[in-house]
């Protein structure tokens, strides 16, 4: 069968169309602008179908049976355990059973043109869509073409791993049975969420760490994720490594460790980091290297060592640029760039330097996080550690949360504990760390103070009700006291 080929001019390529993408693509036509949106999988892309919702509604059922047997009357009313072809079934609805249908109606309603296929840039504003039958689109963007392709798990090169067929994130998150005995490399949020998900679901979870569980935010915090998991059956080998992996001729799976441990399971899900998807999208025709992150400036113009790259038409968004990888912060950064690309298209260009200070604000200084382990885990800006590390006159408060009123009544026997670290001089919070029971529930109202910069005088007045777990506010203010 011979090939063909279209040719498409459109105001602004967008490639990826998972959640960063789409926003871009939105944001741009609700300026005035014409989008297309090129797709090699499904629309909506890895947090809609591979990692945040069906990880989630994985982890939801078993969180829920715990609150429920943490109360004498509720834990009484609650028998049996989970039925894990249920908990599968309701994590499938939330994947949209793998069909992307309704986001392409979503697409379509925005008035977004989708190009399905995988696209590469072949020149200034053009990129190249080839689709699975070989027919090709030839795209020209008049203003912009945005990277916005995401972000895949990285297989590390240990011995025998990648011959050994392993789970990631996207194996585990759309898994169909329950594996028996289920190894678990990498100790940060995807393997401690899995590793809470597959015990609770009735697996033999062992995870392996070369570092401390959940290194990317305060320790004690993971300190409590830890001693839960342990509470749950799953045996913990931190600060210790894979060093060798392999799948017999049975299929059970063989680790060597650096303890000197060997651990036998059925499945092994390595979860130790994400490499950008940009090996093969066309970047060695803008002087990029193939596979590497994309550097951009304050604008998500993607920029080389020497500065922006040709006139400004090439922006990265979303995990690949490596500013902040989460689906929240990615779609953050989307609002922004397609309202900046519309305007520029306008000619009218914004004042850089207050648009730079508000981009700076989420992704440098307010990064928000919720680890939806049991117990969970928030985290907004600043650990203390690293607010050492920026030269911050740190000031760290701690607070037990089961001693709020508030949490004892939410559970029987709370544990928990609220972090917020302060900048002496400025008298502000430049960051807050809370695990327990439900503290999700708690991390807006500490964002909101983090990027408004809300003096610590001023939040006195901020009068938590009572008796609700968000009372750690004035219990975390007066033990800072009045004087600062």
């Amino acid at each position: 069968m011979t090939s063909t080929s279209q040719d498409l001019t459109v105001d602004v390529i967008v490639v990826g169309a998972g959640p960063t993408g789409e926003n871009v693509a939105d944001r741009a036509v609700q300026g005035g602008l014409t989008a297309a949106i090129v797709e090699s999988e499904l629309v909506g892309g890895e947090c809609s179908y591979w990692a945040c919702m069906p990880t989630k509604a994985l982890l939801r059922d078993a969180t829920a049976l715990r609150a429920a047997q943490a109360l004498p009357a509720a834990g009484q009313a609650v028998t049996g355990k989970l039925d894990p072809a249920a908990v599968f079934a309701r994590r499938d609805e939330f994947a949209s059973k793998w069909d992307d249908s309704g986001q392409v109606d979503w697409l379509n309603g925005a008035g977004i043109t989708l190009v399905r296929g995988h696209g590469r840039i072949t020149g200034t504003r053009a990129v190249t869509v080839t689709a699975a039958d070989g027919t090709t689109t030839n795209l020209q963007a008049r203003h912009a073409v945005v990277v916005a392709t995401g972000s895949s798990a990285l297989i590390p090169p240990i011995p025998g791993l990648a011959d050994a067929s392993p789970w990631t994130n996207r194996e585990a998150a759309g898994a169909k049975s329950v594996p028996g005995r289920l190894a678990i490399i990498g100790g940060g949020v995807v393997g401690a969420e899995m590793a809470t998900a597959f015990s609770s679901l009735g697996s033999q979870v062992t995870l392996i760490s070369r570092t401390r569980l959940l290194p990317g935010v305060e320790p004690f915090a993971g300190e409590y994720v830890a001693d839960a998991l342990r509470t749950y059956g799953v045996t913990l080998h931190l600060d210790a490594g894979a060093e060798e992996v392999r799948r017999d001729d049975a299929g059970e799976v063989h680790l060597k460790l650096s303890d000197g441990t060997e651990v036998t399971a059925d499945e092994v899900l390595v979860a130790t980091g994400r490499v950008p998807n940009t090996k093969d999208i066309g970047l060695e025709h803008v002087g990029l290297e193939p596979g590497s992150w994309l550097k951009v400036d304050d604008a998500l113009a993607v920029v080389d060592d020497d500065g922006q790259l040709e006139d400004g038409w090439l922006y990265a968004a979303g995990d690949v640029n490596h500013r902040a990888l989460l689906t929240h912060h990615g779609k953050y950064q989307a609002r922004a760039l397609g309202d900046l690309i519309a305007a520029r298209a306008r000619g009218d260009e914004p004042d850089l330097s207050t648009w730079g200070r508000h981009a700076a604000t989420a992704d440098e200084r307010a990064t928000t996080q919720v680890i939806f382990t049991d117990p969970e885990v928030v985290a907004v800006g600043h650990s203390a550690e690293s607010a050492e590390k920026a030269g911050i006159d740190v000031g760290v408060i701690d607070y037990d949360l089961g001693s709020v009123a508030g949490a004892s009544l939410h559970a029987d026997g709370y544990h928990g504990k609220a972090r917020m670290v302060i900048d002496e001089q400025r008298k502000t919070i430049v960051g807050f760390t809370a695990v327990g029971p439900d503290t999700a529930e708690l991390l807006h109202a500490a964002t909101i103070a983090v990027v408004g910069e809300v003096p610590l005088d001023r939040l006195w007045h901020a009068v938590p009700a009572y008796p609700t777990v968000s009372e750690i506010w004035l219990r975390l203010l007066e033990t800072a006291g009045r004087d600062r």
